[in-house]
């Protein structure tokens, strides 16, 4: 039988501070159902009224004492259930953490190998670049030096053939003598526009079969050929 400590405390006369004294030095059995504490008075439990009641709650607490003691519900028992749960979690979320601290190595290592793969393949890219880069410079180096080469032996070239083209007594083609000049190909079409335009009314100018040509021994042309 199980009593509150309301109904254990009417039943045996005894002061509520005496009964938590009691419970606190475990000298009463108890239980703890639902958050109430019930006394359980199978070896406490005396009556003294000879009731019919009392003695249908004797043949109880005999018949409970013939049957199997039921383990019994105590703070210590709670605490160590407790306990025993504190420490299984506490294990798993150790395991747990090793896990993840696994896990973020494992991926910091990937991102390591990957950084250092795609830096292996730009350094590769670049030296290639550079190389290219390397080759058209020289390329370029060398058409500059051609290219320079063939106008000095081209200016010499000139210079034997007319070393005063001004001074010579022959007629020369305006196209021709163009050509010698050190000027763009839309410089020497303006220039050549500029002739045509005025032929006609300019003397200097010497028109023969279609083409135009000009004396230098006689006229100046720098006013037509400036640009």
């Amino acid at each position: 039988m199980k009593l509150t400590i309301d109904e254990y405390s009417k039943h045996f006369k005894m002061s509520k501070e005496m009964i938590h004294s009691k419970l606190k030095m475990k000298q009463l059995n108890f239980i703890i159902e639902n958050g109430i504490t019930y006394i359980t008075t199978m070896n406490n439990f005396v009556d003294k009224d000879n009731t019919p009641e009392n003695h249908q709650e004797k043949n109880v607490l005999l018949t409970l004492k013939q049957s199997p003691v039921q383990p019994k519900t105590t703070v210590a028992t709670v605490l160590a259930l407790y306990q025993r749960e504190n420490k299984q979690l506490k294990e798993k979320i150790y395991q747990l953490e090793t896990k993840i601290d696994k896990l973020i190595s494992d991926k910091e290592d990937m991102l390591r190998a990957e950084i250092d793969k795609i830096e292996h393949v730009y350094r590769s890219k670049d030296e290639q670049l550079k190389s290219i880069l390397e080759l058209i410079n020289t390329k370029l180096m060398l058409e500059q030096q051609n290219q320079t080469i063939h106008e000095v032996e081209t200016y010499h070239t000139q210079e034997r053939k007319h070393p005063d083209i001004r001074m010579q007594t022959e007629l020369i083609e305006l196209r021709d003598y163009l050509r010698t000049l050190d000027l763009e190909s839309y410089q020497r079409k303006i220039i050549k526009k500029r002739f045509i335009a005025v032929h006609d009314s300019d003397i200097r100018i010497i028109q023969q079969n279609g083409k135009l040509y000009l004396d230098f021994s006689k006229y100046d042309y720098s006013d037509l050929l400036e640009y």
